[in-house]
C-alpha cells in the first residue's frame, strides 16, 4: 500500500484553528463567524496576549455562546511563535488531530480552510500558498511583496525548502508533525518562526503540499511585520544554512 493511500485512510481526528491575537478588536469576531459558517466541525482556540484593545474580552464573549470557541489568555505580547507554540500544546494536551494556524488581521480567508483540509488527508503538513498558481494577494503594497517573496527565495535556496510558500501562516498540521518536535526549542518569530517549523517537518521526513490561498491585506489596526522581525529571519536562516552544509545544525536556544 503507497504512503498517498495508508495518509488518506488514516483519520484526521478533530481539528482546532488557533489564532494568535494582539489589538485585533475589530476583526476577531467577524473571523470567527466565518470561520464557524465555511468549517462548523473546527473548534478555534484564540490565543491572546493581553490586548490593550480588549480582544480577549471579545473572544470570551463570544466563546460564552459558543462552545467551539476557547480562549487562552498570555500575560503579555511575546510574539507569533510564542503564542503558536502555546496554542499547539493546548490543542494536543486535548487531543485534537489537526492543528492550523491562522492569522487574526482576517488576511487569511476562512473560505480557503476546506482545501487545505481536503489536501491534509494526504499531507502531514498543507501550506496555503500566495505563489503556487491560483494563489493570489489583494492590497499588498510592493514592498511588502518583495519582502515576502524575497524571504522565500532565500529560505529554499539556502534551506533546500521544496515549496513555494516558505513564509506564510495560514498552515494544517496533522498533530504526530508537532508531537516529534522539541517545541521547547523553537524560539524564532514572525516570518523566522514560519520558516523554522517547515524546515523542522521537512527534515523529520513528513509530507508537505501547497494549495492556492488568497491573502488579503488587513484592512484595520497595524501589521505586526517590523524591520527586527526581518533582520531575526535573515540572520537566522542564513545560519541554519550555513550549519546544514558544514555541520550539524544545533540547537535553536544555542543559535
Amino acid at each position: 500500500m503507497s504512503d498517498a493511500v495508508r495518509r488518506e485512510r488514516r483519520p484526521l481526528g478533530r481539528a482546532l484553528v488557533i489564532i494568535p491575537t494582539y489589538n485585533e478588536a475589530a476583526t476577531i469576531s467577524p473571523l470567527v463567524k466565518r470561520l464557524r459558517l465555511v468549517a462548523p466541525e473546527c473548534d478555534i482556540l484564540v490565543a491572546d496576549d493581553n490586548s490593550p484593545d480588549g480582544t480577549g474580552k471579545i473572544a470570551d464573549e463570544i466563546a460564552d455562546v459558543d462552545g467551539h470557541v476557547h480562549v487562552l489568555h498570555r500575560p503579555g505580547k511575546e510574539g507569533l511563535g510564542a503564542a503558536y507554540v502555546a496554542g499547539f500544546r493546548w490543542g494536543l494536551d486535548r487531543g485534537y488531530g489537526v492543528l492550523i494556524e491562522m492569522d487574526g488581521d482576517g488576511s487569511h480567508r476562512p473560505e480557503d480552510l476546506p482545501r487545505l483540509l481536503t489536501a491534509l488527508r494526504e499531507a502531514d503538513l498543507v501550506l496555503g500558498s500566495r505563489w503556487v498558481p491560483g494563489g493570489r494577494i489583494v492590497n499588498w503594497p510592493r514592498y511588502r511583496e518583495l519582502i515576502s517573496r524575497g524571504g522565500s527565495a532565500y529560505s529554499r535556496l539556502l534551506l533546500g525548502l521544496p515549496v513555494r510558500d516558505v513564509t506564510g501562516g495560514f498552515r494544517a498540521f496533522r498533530r504526530h508533525v508537532l508531537e516529534g518536535m522539541a517545541m521547547e526549542d523553537v524560539v524564532s518569530q514572525g516570518y523566522c518562526f514560519q520558516v523554522d517549523m517547515l524546515h523542522r517537518t521537512l527534515r523529520a521526513g513528513h509530507r508537505v503540499a501547497e494549495v492556492p490561498i488568497t491573502f488579503v491585506e488587513r484592512e484595520h489596526g497595524d501589521s505586526k511585520m517590523s524591520r527586527d522581525i526581518v533582520v531575526e529571519a535573515l540572520w537566522r536562516v542564513t545560519a541554519w544554512g550555513l550549519a546544514a552544509r558544514f555541520g550539524t545544525r544545533r540547537r535553536d536556544r544555542h543559535t
